[in-house]
């Protein structure tokens, strides 16, 4: 039995691990706050949330969330962090799973850890530098980067480079057909957007949408505005793809191909911005520190069509979650 932990925020991390999940041989149960959907050799449990209001208190705040300095997230007394925690543990007594993947927390690898059980930590791009994220990185039996390491090798991972695989970009569409694009004279322009939050709204695609006619704008995933559970045709018929630097997101862009404005958000430990400076520096999209003013429009869309998108085979999405399954299997084994 493998045991696959997937953090609750946004969706690119159970996108990621049910791609994977789906590539494994063993069994798995895949362990979250979010709901799964239960698929064939995959099993699920449903874990308690730790960040809602505390149970203590004026029920307004969390006391020491980072246990002076030596963890990310572990609030005193809240009963929801102590169920969870119970829940996990009681698992892994029953199961004694041969290896758990956890995606991503550093309090779930300590647990996990201390129970004997051997560890995969899925990195994230950033300066990942801290004392926690240091000490996770030490206790991990192997580190899965879902990203190109030709192109993005943070120097706080060079010490662990002995145990440490870069799978590229893990997509959920990889191996899908792609699709035409329709041709009806104007470019289309398609803004895309995650679930993790950003600060944009349909009101602003609107006005770019009034401004520059000469364009077909669409979004997917802004506030106020259409979401799809299916992106992939509006990926593939766009002629150009607006995105923040979510790693599900570039993965996705990758596997369709697609000229693209990369324009990073803010995330802690300055995670996007620096997947949007690999790819500056690959020259695989035209990337933006902000949100472009009105007029730049024209050039920023013609900066990314004039790109090669043959390019973007460097984040290497064919075949990232088989490496991953496969590596996950050998430390199992």
């Amino acid at each position: 039995m493998i045991g696959y932990y997937v953090h609750h925020h946004g969706r690119g991390h159970l996108s990621r691990a049910t791609s994977i999940c789906a590539r494994l041989r063993e069994p798995v149960t895949i362990l979250s706050s979010l709901p799964v959907e239960a698929r064939p050799g995959v099993t699920t449990v449903r874990l308690p949330r730790d960040d809602e209001p505390s149970d203590r208190g004026d029920g307004k705040g969390f006391t020491d969330v980072d246990a002076n300095g030596a963890l990310h997230w572990v609030p005193l007394h809240h009963s929801g962090l102590r169920e969870r925690m119970s829940t996990i543990a009681d698992w892994v007594s029953t199961h004694r799973p041969s290896v758990m993947v956890v995606d991503v927390s550093v309090e779930v690898t300590m647990l996990v850890r201390l129970l004997g059980v051997p560890v995969v930590v899925v990195a994230m791009p950033g300066e990942r530098t801290d004392p926690p994220h240091e000490l996770v990185y030490r206790v991990a039996e192997h580190i899965l980067a879902a990203w190109p390491r030709t192109l993005y090798e943070p120097a706080w991972l060079v010490p662990y480079a002995a145990k440490t695989t870069y799978v590229g970009g893990i997509s959920r569409f990889d191996g899908r057909p792609r699709l035409p694009r329709p041709d009806d004279g104007r470019p289309g322009i398609l803004v895309l957007n995650g679930s993790g939050g950003a600060d944009l709204d349909v009101s602003t695609i609107n006005r770019c949408a009034a401004a520059h006619p000469e364009y077909r704008w669409s979004s997917l995933g802004v506030a106020g505005g259409p979401w799809a559970d299916d992106p992939w045709p509006n990926l593939c018929t766009a002629d150009v793809v607006v995105s923040s630097a979510g790693q599900s997101s570039i993965a996705d862009i990758a596997a369709a191909g697609r000229p693209a404005v990369i324009i990073a958000a803010d995330r802690p430990f300055g995670e996007q911005r620096a997947t949007a400076a690999a790819l500056r520096r690959a020259g695989v999209a035209a990337v933006r520190p902000s949100w472009p003013e009105m007029s730049d429009w024209p050039g920023v869309v013609e900066a990314a069509r004039g790109l090669d998108s043959q390019g973007w085979q460097q984040w290497q999405t064919v075949g990232a979650a088989e490496r991953a399954a496969a590596l996950i299997e050998r430390v199992a084994a």
